[in-house]
């Protein structure tokens, strides 16, 4: 069986997209995998580094703010269709499946209408524009939140949840005094996050709580100053990124992160307390409602971000003392956990190669 997969453009949509070629291999260690995503995107440096070839689109997206500039856009998108119907011909992949992104638009389009039956992996809790233009073109549409019939058709949605980093529940706790804190903004970091603590630097290391402070590797510099300036306080620890996430996870009271959909899956699948700051800075808010997915069965905390400078950090320090609170957003969150998403998904996948 041949496989193509597409999508990219952000870690959200690369690493479920490996994860499923991963679960695949697993599933049908003979088959043949395709990636097609967009060139100079992350995509196609991550895919190589995860063993699999990876064929790049000069796809891109819309510019909103400027509109006379998408007559290239469009141009581009042309080059993208005719380049992976050429493609598709040369693979001849069984079935096709997209994440999301750009490259996923162009290359499942001509999949579709070259006749290959083709799933979708939608991530968030509102979906994405890709995926809601796809929707009457798919076969079967992947889903990590309920009641996404507002998006898809519901006779082809199949609740599977996000597959998440292999090994992730694999950390072990040490026996510590006091409870920890880990502030998560992702590989590149959350200035809001990082501005909200750097200023709160003063006041935790008063607190008898353990910081784990992950900067993202923008602001690390930045914030190493800012730490070193306060003191070098003892209970709080700042690194650009953590290599040993499945510990630190383990070890985590309550943990404060955006709201990405990888990072929302993670929680879940740990039962993690969490204060979620979702960024403004995404297609049509998503971040907001992938995190109200949680709010609104009480599984986790939200602070907007224009709130967090003045919020964030009380709001930790209130409710990492709250045991009560805490062991109900733990028992909360834990329900809502997906597990063996990626094994599920290529499950699906193999069916429709079957087809």
């Amino acid at each position: 069986m041949r496989y193509l997969i597409s999508g990219g453009g952000t870690g959200g949509h690369i690493f479920p997209a490996v994860s499923i070629a991963n679960a695949l291999k697993e599933l049908d260690p003979e088959a043949e995998i395709l990636f097609v995503g967009a060139l100079g995107r992350m995509e196609m440096e991550r895919v190589p580094q995860a063993g699999y070839k990876i064929v790049g689109l000069p796809v891109r997206g819309f510019n909103r703010a400027q509109p006379w500039k998408n007559v290239s856009v469009m141009a581009d998108l042309v080059k993208s269709i005719i380049k992976v119907r050429k493609i598709i011909r040369e693979f001849k992949p069984n079935v096709g499946v997209g994440v999301g992104g750009y490259a996923s638009g162009a290359a499942m389009w001509a999949a579709a209408n070259m006749g290959i039956p083709i799933l979708l992996q939608e991530q968030n809790g509102f979906a994405g524009v890709t995926n809601k233009l796809l929707k009457n073109k798919a076969a079967k549409i992947c889903v990590a939140y309920e009641n996404m019939d507002k998006f898809f058709p519901a006779d082809k949605i199949i609740l599977t949840g996000n597959p998440v980093r292999q090994n992730l529940t694999s950390g072990k706790r040490k026996e510590e005094n006091g409870k920890t804190l880990l502030i998560i903004g992702g590989s590149l970091g959350a200035r809001t996050i990082n501005e909200a603590i750097k200023a709160a630097l003063p006041t935790l290391a008063k607190s008898e709580i353990k910081v784990v402070w992950q900067t993202g590797k923008y602001y690390y510099e930045s914030c190493q100053a800012a730490w070193e300036a306060a003191g070098k306080p003892k209970n709080i620890e700042v690194h650009d990124f953590l290599s040993d996430m499945p510990d630190r996870y383990a070890q985590a009271d309550l943990v404060i992160s955006r709201a990405g959909a990888s990072s929302i899956s993670e929680l879940c699948l740990l039962g993690k307390p969490a204060i979620l700051v979702p960024s403004p800075n995404v297609a049509e808010d998503h971040q907001t409602h992938n995190a109200m997915a949680l709010v609104n069965k009480e599984a986790a905390v939200l602070v907007k971000d224009v709130e967090a400078a003045e919020k964030l950090v009380p709001t930790a320090l209130e409710l990492i003392q709250d045991d009560k609170q805490v062991k109900k957003l733990h028992t909360n969150v834990l329900k809502l956990a997906q597990k063996d998403s990626a094994r599920r998904i290529a499950e699906e996948v193999i069916k429709l190669a079957k087809v």
